[in-house]
């Protein structure tokens, strides 16, 4: 039986190994001819695969080949499975990587450098100049790898905030959205309510998604976490750091929504938001041209920070959902790859980041940049998130995170959604597991 310190790697392994179906079905296609004759014409850049991000790099690599003819770059998008982690970790095992991707998630940057398919960007002598102009003072640490190295180039950021119903707040008789758990819990009790009188709850303070996925505590357990806390993550040089009244004060919050009812533990088919089932919803600035194309005439919405523990001092930090850009080993001129990175994240590139996909550049002026500010002013709702986004952060880039998530996943379940355990001890045996898959 392996030793725990072999674990980490025979994990990856597996999941490295488990995309081998996708790399066959990928070169069966006919992808890897098709990639060899591509990267012979240029670099290979593969953006997100969705309508809003295909357009934004089309757009971009038309105006990059226009100024760099010599260095010509052609867009995949990212073949569709899963999810990116899915096809990416397949692409490393076959050696099919692009250049450079614009889709990669923070939380899997461990896995990928444990592998080797990521080149150091703090390597290139301009990359400590061009992420200082990116990221907020302080920041930049969480972007760095165990080894010290940085392999991540920030992008984008989409900081969780709370979207609520302006007018059923209203009729409750609330003038502002909740801004504690006692406000919240309030208005909960008040927004929760049988509006058929046929006994049975149809509208609710705000949806949970009970199911126990990992990746879904991102949105409601961190979140809430990043605010509680100040900004702490949950692991720090491979130690556990959130075994801590934040992580309690959150538990216990969800715990006693559920309980209260204001939290239905159903599941639903469309948007709750919209139909006016849900007073509140805990999303991103994707979210806004969604309701703007789907709400009908008279239903209002605005957005507001996540609610804090009674008592707490200071800003709100939520989570960022940042996607970034990196440069694969297997690029062949890591030099002009590099030089395209710094192009796309220029400060016309993040401009039509903003127009084209509804998405926040993350830029430590944004607001202050006379470059943004017809867009901004012209997109309030949009506003309020880049009024949000220095105060975001990711993940850490630990390569077990998402065992880790696991673990408060099943911890979440057992103590906020089914009440069998105390958020004390869901926390510390959340915090116990965690550093087990750490060791």
């Amino acid at each position: 039986m392996p030793s725990q310190k072999t674990m980490p790697d025979l994990r990856l392994k597996t999941v490295l190994f488990a995309g081998l179906s996708l790399v066959l079905l990928l070169s069966g296609c006919g992808g890897s001819d098709s990639r060899t004759k591509a990267r012979k014409a240029g670099l290979i850049y593969w953006p997100a695969a969705n309508a809003q991000e295909i357009e934004l790099a089309t757009r971009a690599v038309d105006e990059w080949n226009a100024l760099h003819p010599h260095i010509p770059v052609i867009v995949q998008p990212i073949p569709e499975s899963q999810s990116t982690e899915e096809v990416l970790l397949a692409a490393i095992v076959g050696k099919t990587t692009p250049d450079v991707c614009s889709n990669i998630w923070p939380g899997v940057v461990g896995q990928f450098v444990r592998a080797r398919a990521l080149v150091a960007l703090d390597s290139f002598s301009d990359f400590d100049s061009l992420a200082a102009a990116r990221l907020p003072e302080g920041q930049r640490e969480a972007f760095r790898h165990d080894d010290g190295h940085i392999y991540q180039m920030p992008w984008k950021t989409n900081p969780i905030m709370m979207e609520y119903n302006v007018k059923r707040l209203q009729e409750a008789g609330f003038k502002q959205p909740p801004a504690t758990y006692s406000e919240f819990i309030s208005m909960g009790e008040a927004l929760t309510r049988d509006v058929n009188g046929d006994g049975q709850r149809d509208q609710w303070m705000m949806y949970v998604d009970i199911n126990v996925k990992w990746w879904l505590r991102y949105f409601d357990f961190y979140t809430f976490y990043l605010a509680a806390s100040g900004g702490q993550t949950l692991i720090k040089n491979r130690q556990v750091t959130f075994e801590n009244e934040a992580a309690v004060a959150v538990f216990g919050f969800f715990r006693e929504c559920f309980a209260r009812g204001l939290f239905p533990t159903a599941t639903f088919q469309g948007d709750t938001f919209l139909s006016g089932q849900m007073a509140t919803h805990i999303t991103g600035p994707w979210n806004i041209a969604h309701v703007d194309k789907f709400k009908t005439a008279d239903f209002e919405f605005d957005y507001a920070p996540i609610p804090l523990p009674d008592g707490h001092e200071g800003p709100v930090t939520t989570y960022g959902d940042p996607k970034n850009i990196a440069i694969f080993t297997t690029c062949r001129n890591t030099g002009d790859a590099w030089a395209f990175v710094k192009f796309l994240v220029s400060r016309q590139q993040d401009l039509a980041l903003l127009r084209i996909a509804s998405q926040l550049p993350i830029r430590k002026n944004l607001l202050g940049d006379s470059l943004f500010g017809e867009y901004l002013q012209n997109n309030p709702k949009m506003a309020r998130f880049a009024e949000q986004a220095p105060r975001t952060l990711g993940v850490d880039a630990a390569p077990e995170l998402r065992e880790v998530f696991d673990a408060i996943s099943q911890e979440f379940e057992a103590c906020c959604v089914l009440g069998r355990r105390t958020p004390q001890e869901a926390v510390r045996r959340a915090a116990q597991r965690s550093r087990q898959i750490l060791q």
